[in-house]
């Protein structure tokens, strides 16, 4: 390999991303009204059914997909776990700002409509619907041979949650916070675009082949379901006022998505050493001779969640995390500065 593999080279442009979505984010707010809370560029939408109400009722909305992870469980011809990774996303995506899930709808868009496959990703939907306490409401089915190419499919889902007014966040983020991360089960849904082209492209691997670095399959590895955090999560949010804020490592890894809930004058500074990096991402780094800065900011290394918590606190919220089955670790502090995450 003459150079090393970055998530542009394999297709994707992040940079492009972000600046598609500032002119998307100029084009929403024309359409505000009043029950809007948040800008766009949060993790989940806010919308308060009663605007006067400072404590009142507020729905919190997201959108997400599964990405070219459905490559990988088409090329492995199962599907039950990309339906579950698709629900988990997005429960986790309106779990950072404090809210418990009420229902989930889908949407499914095929060149060919099968309906083993399709019932297949239905019971993973169903699956973790029940797991977080969901209701999967409906959605939609499409069979466009137009648009997809033989059995090619894609999958989206759109969740709608309830938080207290009073009780969302992020709330007050302050330079001194513990940085708390919670392991993440593998990739995710996220950075599959450059996985997929290191094992089947440049490796020739196929979904069947062992690696003794990962100690499983590279499909088995690859398609590892994107968990939930909400069990661990929600209850002691409801109990430990000293829990600031949350961030879901997704797209964009640590330095993309921690600042999303940073307020101005706030900086994350992350120990590298002390992130629980699983083997597939030093695997993929060594293998895919994949720059440092490109890790980072195309997967979640290792961690699925971030908590910001007062220092004061953050003793009492191992504990907690300890004693519902979590393996939390203490990856940085937030300090004075611009806004941003300076990984060291």
């Amino acid at each position: 390999m003459d150079e090393g593999l970055t998530y542009r080279s394999a297709g994707v442009d992040i940079d492009a991303q972000d600046e598609g979505l500032r002119r998307v984010k100029a084009i929403a707010k024309t359409t505000f009204t009043r029950g809007v809370l948040s800008e766009i560029g949060l993790f989940g939408g806010l919308f308060a059914l009663d605007p006067g109400d400072p404590r009142g009722d507020v729905l919190v909305a997201s959108a997400d997909g599964v990405g070219t992870k459905l490559k990988v469980a088409q090329m492995a011809g199962r599907y039950d776990t990309v339906g579950q990774d698709l629900v988990n996303h997005c429960v986790n995506d309106i779990l950072v700002q404090g809210a418990r899930p009420l229902f989930f709808l889908d949407y499914f868009a095929a060149g060919r409509l099968v309906p083993a496959r399709l019932a297949w990703v239905a019971e993973g939907l169903g699956k973790a619907c029940r797991e977080n306490g969901c209701a999967l409401l409906g959605g939609e089915t499409a069979e466009m041979p137009g648009l997809y190419a033989g059995d090619d499919f894609d999958l989206a889902g759109f969740i709608v949650g309830t938080v207290k007014r009073d009780r969302t966040l992020p709330r007050g983020a302050v330079a001194g916070d513990s940085l708390v991360a919670l392991p993440s089960t593998g990739l995710h849904t996220n950075g599959y675009s450059l996985a997929r082209k290191l094992f089947f492209e440049v490796k020739g691997f196929t979904v069947d082949t062992y690696l003794s670095d990962l100690g499983a399959g590279v499909g088995e590895t690859l398609l590892a379901v994107h968990r939930s955090y909400l069990k661990p999560l929600h209850a002691l949010l409801e109990q430990e006022p000293g829990i600031h804020a949350l961030a879901h490592i997704t797209g964009g890894g640590i330095p993309d998505n921690l600042p999303r809930v940073l307020p101005e004058g706030v900086r994350a500074a992350v120990r590298a050493a002390s992130v629980p990096r699983l083997s597939i991402f030093s695997y993929i780094q060594r293998e895919g001779e994949v720059p440092e800065a490109d890790m980072w900011r195309t997967f979640n290394m290792g961690v699925g969640m971030v908590l910001c918590v007062d220092r004061g606190r953050t003793d009492a919220v191992l504990a907690a995390l300890r004693t519902a089955g979590e393996a939390p670790a203490v990856i940085g502090e937030l300090c004075a500065g611009d806004r941003g995450v300076t990984i060291r």
